[in-house]
Protein backbone atom coordinates (compact mmCIF):
# COMPACT_ATOMS: atom_id res chain seq x y z
CA UNK A 1 0.00 0.00 0.00
CA UNK A 2 1.59 2.96 -0.90
CA UNK A 3 2.27 5.89 1.83
CA UNK A 4 0.94 9.44 0.50
CA UNK A 5 2.72 12.73 2.42
CA UNK A 6 -0.41 14.59 2.17
CA UNK A 7 1.87 17.50 2.95
CA UNK A 8 2.51 18.01 -0.54
CA UNK A 9 -0.83 19.03 -1.15
CA UNK A 10 0.01 22.35 -0.03
CA UNK A 11 2.59 22.97 -3.08
CA UNK A 12 4.90 24.92 -0.53
CA UNK A 13 7.85 23.83 -2.87
CA UNK A 14 6.37 26.41 -5.36
CA UNK A 15 5.61 28.86 -2.78
CA UNK A 16 9.35 29.17 -1.87
CA UNK A 17 10.99 29.03 -4.96
CA UNK A 18 8.43 32.13 -5.46
CA UNK A 19 8.97 33.97 -2.71
CA UNK A 20 12.76 34.27 -3.78
CA UNK A 21 11.78 35.35 -6.79
CA UNK A 22 9.01 38.12 -5.82
CA UNK A 23 11.56 39.27 -2.88
CA UNK A 24 13.83 40.33 -5.74
CA UNK A 25 11.30 43.50 -6.45
CA UNK A 26 9.29 44.14 -3.18
CA UNK A 27 8.35 41.90 -0.28
CA UNK A 28 7.89 43.63 2.76
CA UNK A 29 4.46 42.75 3.79
CA UNK A 30 3.01 39.17 3.15
CA UNK A 31 -0.94 38.35 4.01
CA UNK A 32 -2.09 35.00 4.41
CA UNK A 33 -5.77 34.01 4.23
CA UNK A 34 -6.62 31.97 6.38
CA UNK A 35 -3.19 31.24 7.87
CA UNK A 36 -3.70 28.32 10.35
CA UNK A 37 -0.33 27.36 12.10
CA UNK A 38 1.78 30.19 9.77
CA UNK A 39 3.81 27.19 7.31
CA UNK A 40 3.36 29.74 4.58
CA UNK A 41 4.24 32.91 6.36
CA UNK A 42 7.38 31.30 8.10
CA UNK A 43 8.27 30.53 4.28
CA UNK A 44 8.42 34.42 3.66
CA UNK A 45 10.10 34.91 6.47
CA UNK A 46 13.09 31.95 5.75
CA UNK A 47 13.73 33.94 2.61
CA UNK A 48 13.86 37.68 3.50
CA UNK A 49 13.80 38.02 7.70
CA UNK A 50 12.55 41.31 7.68
CA UNK A 51 9.32 40.70 5.99
CA UNK A 52 6.44 41.79 7.82
CA UNK A 53 4.05 38.89 8.26
CA UNK A 54 -0.02 39.43 8.22
CA UNK A 55 -2.68 36.71 8.87
CA UNK A 56 -6.25 36.19 8.85
CA UNK A 57 -7.35 33.68 11.75
CA UNK A 58 -10.72 32.72 13.19
CA UNK A 59 -9.20 30.21 15.25
CA UNK A 60 -7.89 30.82 18.92
CA UNK A 61 -5.83 27.68 18.77
CA UNK A 62 -4.11 29.01 15.51
CA UNK A 63 -3.83 32.73 16.60
CA UNK A 64 -1.61 32.12 19.83
CA UNK A 65 0.40 30.00 17.59
CA UNK A 66 0.62 33.15 14.93
CA UNK A 67 1.40 35.58 17.83
CA UNK A 68 4.17 33.49 19.53
CA UNK A 69 6.07 33.58 16.17
CA UNK A 70 5.72 37.32 15.49
CA UNK A 71 2.72 37.33 13.24
CA UNK A 72 0.39 40.26 13.49
CA UNK A 73 -3.15 38.59 13.49
CA UNK A 74 -6.80 39.70 12.63
CA UNK A 75 -8.93 37.56 14.01
CA UNK A 76 -12.20 38.21 11.25
CA UNK A 77 -14.68 36.74 9.77
CA UNK A 78 -13.30 36.79 5.75
CA UNK A 79 -16.53 35.68 4.32
CA UNK A 80 -18.61 38.75 5.96
CA UNK A 81 -15.83 41.55 7.57
CA UNK A 82 -13.55 43.54 5.68
CA UNK A 83 -9.63 43.04 6.09
CA UNK A 84 -8.38 45.83 8.41
CA UNK A 85 -5.73 47.26 6.12
CA UNK A 86 -5.44 49.80 3.96
CA UNK A 87 -5.85 49.67 -0.14
CA UNK A 88 -3.05 48.84 -2.22
CA UNK A 89 -0.87 47.71 1.45
CA UNK A 90 -0.12 44.47 0.77
CA UNK A 91 2.74 42.89 -1.55
CA UNK A 92 1.71 39.67 -1.51
CA UNK A 93 -1.66 37.74 -0.85
CA UNK A 94 -1.92 34.04 0.37
CA UNK A 95 -4.91 32.24 0.10
CA UNK A 96 -3.57 28.08 0.13
CA UNK A 97 -6.40 25.86 0.44
CA UNK A 98 -9.22 28.03 2.07
CA UNK A 99 -11.46 29.25 -1.48
CA UNK A 100 -13.10 25.67 -1.61
CA UNK A 101 -14.42 26.28 2.06
CA UNK A 102 -15.75 29.60 0.73
CA UNK A 103 -19.34 30.52 -0.92
CA UNK A 104 -18.84 34.12 -0.62
CA UNK A 105 -16.14 34.03 -2.86
CA UNK A 106 -16.88 37.30 -4.85
CA UNK A 107 -16.56 38.73 -1.67
CA UNK A 108 -13.39 37.61 -0.56
CA UNK A 109 -11.34 38.09 -4.37
CA UNK A 110 -13.24 41.88 -3.85
CA UNK A 111 -11.44 42.32 -0.29
CA UNK A 112 -7.95 40.86 -1.60
CA UNK A 113 -7.86 43.15 -4.77
CA UNK A 114 -8.30 45.61 -2.81
CA UNK A 115 -5.39 45.34 -0.32
CA UNK A 116 -3.15 43.92 -2.77
CA UNK A 117 -0.94 46.78 -4.71
CA UNK A 118 -0.44 47.13 -8.06
CA UNK A 119 2.14 44.95 -9.26
CA UNK A 120 1.58 42.84 -6.18
CA UNK A 121 1.60 39.07 -6.32
CA UNK A 122 -1.41 36.51 -5.14
CA UNK A 123 -0.70 32.80 -4.57
CA UNK A 124 -3.61 30.68 -5.09
CA UNK A 125 -3.83 26.71 -3.89
CA UNK A 126 -6.54 25.05 -4.32
CA UNK A 127 -7.43 20.96 -4.83
CA UNK A 128 -7.69 19.96 -8.34
CA UNK A 129 -11.02 18.81 -9.33
CA UNK A 130 -10.07 17.33 -12.67
CA UNK A 131 -7.15 15.28 -10.80
CA UNK A 132 -6.34 11.97 -12.11
CA UNK A 133 -8.01 10.24 -8.80
CA UNK A 134 -11.14 12.61 -9.47
CA UNK A 135 -11.51 11.33 -12.76
CA UNK A 136 -11.40 7.98 -11.84
CA UNK A 137 -13.51 8.41 -8.94
CA UNK A 138 -16.57 10.09 -11.39
CA UNK A 139 -15.40 7.15 -13.96
CA UNK A 140 -16.52 4.53 -10.88
CA UNK A 141 -19.52 6.59 -10.16
CA UNK A 142 -18.00 8.51 -7.11
CA UNK A 143 -17.61 11.59 -5.53
CA UNK A 144 -14.30 13.63 -6.03
CA UNK A 145 -13.35 14.05 -3.08
CA UNK A 146 -12.34 17.20 -2.99
CA UNK A 147 -16.21 18.53 -3.01
CA UNK A 148 -17.82 15.23 -1.19
CA UNK A 149 -20.96 16.99 0.45
CA UNK A 150 -20.26 15.47 3.98
CA UNK A 151 -17.24 17.75 4.82
CA UNK A 152 -16.96 21.43 4.86
CA UNK A 153 -15.74 21.61 1.09
CA UNK A 154 -18.18 23.71 -0.80
CA UNK A 155 -16.62 24.77 -3.97
CA UNK A 156 -14.44 22.81 -6.57
CA UNK A 157 -12.00 24.18 -9.00
CA UNK A 158 -9.79 23.55 -11.88
CA UNK A 159 -6.80 25.63 -13.03
CA UNK A 160 -9.13 26.46 -16.22
CA UNK A 161 -12.28 27.49 -14.38
CA UNK A 162 -10.45 29.71 -11.48
CA UNK A 163 -8.36 31.63 -13.89
CA UNK A 164 -12.11 32.06 -15.78
CA UNK A 165 -13.83 33.10 -12.65
CA UNK A 166 -10.82 36.12 -12.24
CA UNK A 167 -10.66 37.16 -15.91
CA UNK A 168 -14.64 37.31 -15.89
CA UNK A 169 -15.05 39.11 -12.97
CA UNK A 170 -12.15 41.29 -13.28
CA UNK A 171 -11.08 41.71 -16.62
CA UNK A 172 -7.37 42.10 -17.37
CA UNK A 173 -7.00 42.35 -13.78
CA UNK A 174 -4.76 39.54 -13.15
CA UNK A 175 -1.75 37.96 -15.35
CA UNK A 176 -1.05 34.46 -14.33
CA UNK A 177 3.15 34.56 -13.26
CA UNK A 178 3.26 30.63 -12.95
CA UNK A 179 1.58 27.55 -12.01
CA UNK A 180 2.13 23.98 -10.74
CA UNK A 181 0.93 20.93 -9.29
CA UNK A 182 0.99 19.75 -6.14
CA UNK A 183 1.10 16.05 -5.37
CA UNK A 184 -0.67 13.24 -7.58
CA UNK A 185 -2.78 10.45 -5.26
CA UNK A 186 -2.39 7.76 -5.06
CA UNK A 187 1.51 7.79 -5.26
CA UNK A 188 3.90 7.86 -2.38
CA UNK A 189 6.38 11.18 -2.45
CA UNK A 190 9.11 9.82 -4.88
CA UNK A 191 6.59 9.35 -7.58
CA UNK A 192 3.92 11.64 -6.67
CA UNK A 193 6.55 14.86 -7.12
CA UNK A 194 7.90 14.46 -10.81
CA UNK A 195 4.50 13.57 -11.54
CA UNK A 196 2.85 16.19 -9.88
CA UNK A 197 5.44 18.16 -11.98
CA UNK A 198 5.03 16.52 -15.52
CA UNK A 199 1.36 16.16 -15.74
CA UNK A 200 0.02 19.53 -13.05
CA UNK A 201 -3.41 19.64 -14.31
CA UNK A 202 -3.98 15.90 -13.22
CA UNK A 203 -2.25 16.38 -9.82
CA UNK A 204 -4.36 16.73 -6.26
CA UNK A 205 -3.76 20.08 -6.41
CA UNK A 206 -3.13 23.79 -7.99
CA UNK A 207 -0.89 26.59 -7.03
CA UNK A 208 -1.13 30.07 -9.25
CA UNK A 209 1.12 32.74 -8.80
CA UNK A 210 -1.11 35.95 -10.11
CA UNK A 211 0.41 39.94 -10.88
CA UNK A 212 -1.90 42.15 -9.88
CA UNK A 213 -1.75 44.75 -12.96
CA UNK A 214 -4.74 46.58 -13.40
CA UNK A 215 -6.25 49.58 -10.59
CA UNK A 216 -9.53 47.69 -8.70
CA UNK A 217 -12.40 49.47 -8.33
CA UNK A 218 -15.04 47.02 -7.09
CA UNK A 219 -15.23 44.52 -10.07
CA UNK A 220 -15.85 41.66 -7.93
CA UNK A 221 -18.77 42.79 -6.26
CA UNK A 222 -20.19 44.23 -9.58
CA UNK A 223 -20.34 41.00 -11.40
CA UNK A 224 -22.73 38.38 -9.39
CA UNK A 225 -25.25 41.59 -9.44
CA UNK A 226 -24.61 42.58 -13.49
CA UNK A 227 -25.24 38.96 -14.02
CA UNK A 228 -28.24 38.25 -11.88
CA UNK A 229 -27.11 34.88 -10.77
CA UNK A 230 -29.23 32.94 -8.45
CA UNK A 231 -27.95 33.53 -4.95
CA UNK A 232 -27.46 35.82 -3.05
CA UNK A 233 -24.23 37.57 -2.13
CA UNK A 234 -22.32 39.05 0.60
CA UNK A 235 -21.12 42.74 -0.72
CA UNK A 236 -21.61 44.61 2.15
CA UNK A 237 -24.40 46.63 1.43
CA UNK A 238 -22.50 48.13 -1.71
Amino acid sequence: MFSIDRSLNYGRHHIRKWYKMIQKAKMDDVLDIGAGYGSDLLLAREVKPDVRLHAIEISPEYQNVLKQQDITVYPIDIEHQSIPLPNESMDVIVANMILEHIKEVFWVFHEISRVLRMGGHLIIGVPNLASLHNRLLLLFGKQPSCIQNYTAHVRGYTKGDLLKLLSLCYPDGYALTRSGGGNFYPFPPGLAKPLATVFPNHAWGITLLMRKQKNYTGDFLRYPREKHLDSVFYSAGQ
